[in-house]
């Protein structure tokens, strides 16, 4: 196992103060902030820093990712046929496949086999409430529109209580449903 970075055993407080001055120099002037760190009494390299700021980054990048995609989710899906869990399933989905294949891809010198097997049996049971959850929404869609579909034939049988035309326009504006 490969030692822990300086940065990864610095005390808390400076730790985050490291990750401000990192965000606020825009991820750069990297001599300066190691300058600033041995001020403080702590030996660590342009090049470990450098490191430390890419990891911190893709970070930052990952949330700033997930907020604007539920933004986007939020503004343009209206949720009649909740279209909202549907995204964020999928999303989710994506993500799982994605940390799946990383897991697979780390070379054996970076995990040992049983490690690796321990974080795929980790991402399979991880996986499996999002299955369900799909499926579940999945029924859940096929009902309403069954009992629309239910609706608009008796409707079209004309017991007269609706017009097939009000039917229609519930389905489309109320639900988002269009046939």
């Amino acid at each position: 196992m490969a030692p822990r970075s300086h940065i990864e055993v610095l005390p808390q407080p400076v730790r985050e103060w490291l990750d401000r001055a990192l965000t606020e120099r825009n991820f750069s002037g990297y001599r300066e902030l190691e300058t600033l760190l041995r001020e403080k009494g702590y030996s660590i390299g342009r090049a470990q820093i450098s490191r430390y700021g890419q990891k911190v980054q893709r970070r930052f990048a990952a949330i700033r990712e997930a907020t604007e995609m539920a933004r986007i989710i939020t503004e343009g899906a209206a949720d009649d046929e909740d279209h909202r869990s549907e995204a964020i399933i999928a999303t989710l989905q994506a993500d799982m496949i994605t940390a799946l294949i990383d897991v697979r891809e780390l070379d054996d010198d970076k995990i040992n086999p049983a490690a690796r097997a321990a974080l795929l049996a980790k991402v399979s049971k991880d996986v499996s409430p999002l299955l369900r959850s799909s499926l579940s929404l999945k029924r859940f869609q096929a009902e309403v529109n069954a009992k629309l579909d239910e609706l608009e034939q008796e409707v079209r049988n004309n017991d007269g209580r609706v017009s097939l035309e009000t039917v229609q326009r519930v389905r489309s504006q109320i639900y988002g449903i269009i046939k």
